[in-house]
């Protein structure tokens, strides 16, 4: 399979692969790029491999180096920033929640349990971290070494003293829950409050304690995420945009590059030259 990168500056390049797992997409990126705050409808399971950065993650604000596996969960409000001169390289498999979802069973936990360390520096994790990105990358996949390792990584990132359960567990969680369910949906504030039984400054205020985001944000991740499937399905980029809920080809693919840091034109072609729908 032919690799497709795309170079925003000289110093900058993106690279998306598809795998042999049902689910996951590998993201190799070196980078001198700020991301700003957004989220995943997915999780993350990466390595920096050089430089470092400093981000926002479900457990505060977390310094990352070279060596470190780095995680985020579904939902998590993260971001990341370059720390020194130089860019920093990382390698990340994004997986569903679906491909996930026997290696949370391989550990004794329900699919709702949260990796619980957003940068882990243990060797060992780092060492079964990138076994399993080449393992993913394969000419000839093994089913049982992926399966296997995929327990691993997981078991490294879980935390046993402090199972994190994903839940209806804050005041917001019906507004949430509209959004999520149909993020196309042009919902006013007043409407989003009256849903939680709150007034609109306290529904806001408790809305980015809850999640990270102010509303509009938080409903722009989403409606991205939305856009996202849609794309690896297959639709065309006008259509899933307008689908998703965003004015125009050109506003969703803005919003795209600054969440991911690559277009979804390169989504698009990655989808299309696998053969095979990775999400």
């Amino acid at each position: 399979m032919t690799d497709e990168a795309l170079r925003w500056r000289a110093s900058d390049r993106v690279e998306a692969r598809a795998t042999a797992l049902r689910g996951a997409i590998l993201v190799d990126a070196c980078s001198r790029r700020s991301f700003s705050r957004h989220t995943h409808d997915v999780f993350g399971i990466g390595v920096v491999l050089g430089g470092a950065q400093e981000s926002a993650s479900g457990r505060g604000l977390v310094r990352a180096e070279a060596g470190h596996v780095i995680s985020l969960n579904p939902g998590e409000v993260h971001d990341g920033a370059p720390l020194g001169d130089g860019p920093r390289h990382w390698r990340m498999i994004f997986l569903d929640p679906e491909a996930l979802a026997q290696a949370f069973a391989g550990n004794g936990v329900s699919a709702g349990t949260e990796l619980a360390f957003p940068v882990l520096p243990r060797p060992l994790a780092r060492h079964t971290v990138l076994s399993l990105q080449q393992a993913l990358l394969e000419p000839v996949p093994d089913t049982l070494a992926i399966d296997g390792l995929l327990v691993e990584a997981v078991a490294h990132l879980l935390d046993r003293d402090e199972p994190l359960r994903i839940g209806p567990a804050d005041p917001v969680w019906p507004a949430r829950q509209a959004i999520e369910d149909d993020p196309a949906a042009d919902r006013d504030l007043a409407e989003l409050a009256r849903m939680c039984g709150l007034s609109r400054f306290h529904f806001l205020r408790a809305f980015r304690a809850a999640t990270g985001l102010p509303p509009h944000a938080f409903r722009i991740q989403k409606r991205l995420q939305a856009a996202r499937r849609m794309v690896l399905a297959g639709l065309p980029l006008s259509e899933a945009a307008a689908a998703a809920g965003f004015a125009d080809q050109a506003h969703f693919t803005r919003h795209f590059v600054r969440a991911h840091g690559h277009t979804p034109g390169l989504l698009a072609r990655l989808a299309r030259g696998s053969g095979k729908r990775p999400l």
